[in-house]
């Protein structure tokens, strides 16, 4: 069975944001067009996403040296443990969808920190002779992002990082297939707010078809 980890890093719904808006009305339109696949809604500000910080560190150095699991400390096994496990969720997915609003010419940081969880050496790429190679060669994914400007094109596409880094991130894993799909000018044309939602939406819906 084909798996889709639906990646959300928005504090709001549907209603406030127009990314989470686009994003349900693509993975509702998926789920009618493909009702065999299983969807797994990974909204990453309700779970329990660790960055990688003292005990994170500490915890992978100890497995290193030969320790196991069982003699880390509480912290270092709730946090290199929750890591784990988005790690081989990520990697059973057969494809992925990141839907994220742009923050300062980026996205959240809890996104970052749930990439930090799943570049795993030896899982989702590997280092060679000639240099790392990406080891999830048979997934794609999709970014759906609002941007409250025109990022697409023009003098501001320079600072566009959001998608550029999830783009260089899937490369890097080896994802063969990346798309976008963008929701921009909202703000800087507010009168078209709407117009620009709803050709968005609808965009999504088609998208939904062949992705």
């Amino acid at each position: 069975m084909t798996k889709v980890l639906y990646i959300t890093a928005h504090p709001h719904d549907d209603t406030q944001s127009y990314s989470m808006a686009v994003g349900k009305a693509f993975i509702e339109t998926y789920k009618q067009v493909h009702p065999d696949h299983e969807v797994i809604h990974l909204d990453l500000y309700k779970e329990y996403i660790p960055e990688i910080d003292v005990d994170v560190f500490s915890g992978w150095g100890k497995l290193r040296s030969g320790k196991s699991f069982e003699e880390l400390s509480d912290e270092e096994k709730a946090k290199v443990g929750r890591m784990n496990e988005l790690c081989e969720q990520f990697i059973s997915a057969d494809k992925y969808v990141f839907v994220t609003p742009m923050w300062n010419f980026s996205f959240p940081p809890v996104l970052k920190a749930y990439i930090d969880a799943v570049a795993v050496a030896g899982k989702t790429f590997k280092y060679t002779e000639q240099g790392p190679v990406g080891l999830l060669t048979d997934k794609k994914a999709l970014h759906i992002q609002a941007r409250g400007g025109f990022y697409s094109e023009g003098p501001a596409a320079e600072m566009e990082m959001g998608h550029r880094y999830l783009s260089v991130i899937m490369q890097f894993f080896g994802v063969p297939s990346f798309e976008g799909l963008f929701v921009e000018g909202h703000a800087a044309v507010p009168e078209k707010a709407e117009e620009i939602k709803a050709n968005a939406i609808a965009r999504a819906k088609d998208l939904a078809h062949t992705f």
